[in-house]
């Protein structure tokens, strides 16, 4: 544990972030989980454009790359019309 303050309070925010970010990620993927297994269906087009809408909230927060947002929403498009 760190000795100066700002150090101190750098370790508690930091585990803040790291704790909000895995949650925020894990939700990510259970997301794209639930797109990829309902695209077949009918409510894939719905499923579609919340997974899109998510992944640019999270590319927007940093929490993913803009490129990757762009790469998995091109490939769930892709997919989704495929199977269409």
């Amino acid at each position: 544990m760190p000795n100066i303050k700002s150090a101190k309070k750098r370790v508690l925010v930091s585990e803040a972030r790291r704790v909000r970010n895995k949650d925020k990620k894990t939700e990510l993927k259970t997301v794209l989980k639930r797109v990829r297994a309902g695209i077949a269906g009918t409510e894939g087009a719905s499923l579609l454009v919340t997974a899109s809408s998510k992944l640019d909230k999270a590319a927007g927060k940093g929490l993913i790359h803009k490129n990757k947002a762009a790469r998995l929403k091109s490939r769930l498009a892709a997919s989704a019309g495929k199977e269409a």
